[in-house]
């Protein structure tokens, strides 16, 4: 496949395919992006946004002629429907899982003349979280436990990790205090309604990470009945941002499990 053969003009309606083909080289094919986009910085400055996430400006989307949208998730599906209507080819993944965001890579940069560059950085990335896993082991042999971890993707309600967020703190060498969650697709799924279920399961470790929202550990920490959970009692209380953690794409492979294995690893080698 040629360049010349995949879409010239490309919308992207979330971040993670922005990222992706500025990655690739090919940030000239985007016409139009997310408004919720901010990797790379400089997509902001250069791209009309055309979208938020569940709605979009059909009319300024049609205006710019695209060849191709690339939507996320069945919470695009209205917008997805009301284009193809319009007679436009839209793309919509649907990634909830690591091998999940790397098939959705590499179909993208397929589609764009970049099936070898897009392998190599899935190949690459492969490698890294391999790396990850190994030096977790390293830990674990020399007799450090794994940390029990809670992600809280929203505060109120408390929203646990979806399953490429615990997938990630897996190999990162954290338990997910929700597993039986994380499979779920949708948030309103992931709920745990009852508080003292969180108190109970006592994570080492919250991490934060509300959808944008700016993270307030002091806020957690005065929960009713939270003084006696082990990562309130000890300080184990992070952000990490959204969109390095929350993205289906890049992001989370890179910036997002890095951050986790940090954290992670500086309570490994605290705690025997």
């Amino acid at each position: 496949m040629t360049a010349d053969l995949g879409p010239q003009r490309i919308v992207c309606l979330t971040e993670e395919t922005t990222e992706w083909l500025y990655l690739l080289g090919q940030a000239h094919r985007i016409v139009g992006i997310s408004g919720y986009t901010v990797r790379p910085r400089r997509a902001r400055e250069e791209k009309p946004k055309v979208s938020a996430f569940l709605s979009a400006k059909i009319d300024r989307i049609l205006a710019l002629q695209p060849d191709c949208v690339f939507g996320f998730s069945d919470l695009q599906a209205d917008i997805a429907a009301e284009l193809i209507r319009a007679g436009v080819q839209v793309t919509v993944f649907n990634q909830r899982s690591v091998d999940e965001i790397l098939s959705m890579l590499f179909q993208v940069a397929a589609m764009v003349g970049c099936a070898q560059e897009g392998l190599a950085w899935v190949d690459a990335t492969r490698l890294r979280l391999d790396g990850i896993r190994a030096s977790v082991r390293s830990l674990q042999a020399s007799g450090k436990r794994r940390p029990r971890v809670f992600f809280e993707e929203w505060d109120d309600p408390h929203i646990s990790g979806i399953r490429w967020v615990s997938e990630l703190l897996a190999i990162a060498g954290g338990d997910d205090v929700f597993p039986e969650l994380a499979a779920m697709p949708l948030g309103k799924d992931r709920i745990v309604a009852d508080g003292a279920e969180i108190v109970r399961r006592n994570p080492d470790i919250v991490i934060g990470s509300w959808c944008g929202k700016k993270f307030r550990p002091e806020k957690v920490a005065a929960r009713e009945g939270w003084q006696e959970v082990a990562a309130v009692k000890n300080g184990q209380l992070f952000e990490i941002k959204s969109v390095d953690i929350l993205q289906p794409g890049p992001a989370a492979l890179t910036d997002g499990v890095d951050q986790m294995h940090r954290i992670v690893t500086d309570w490994m080698q605290a705690h025997g």
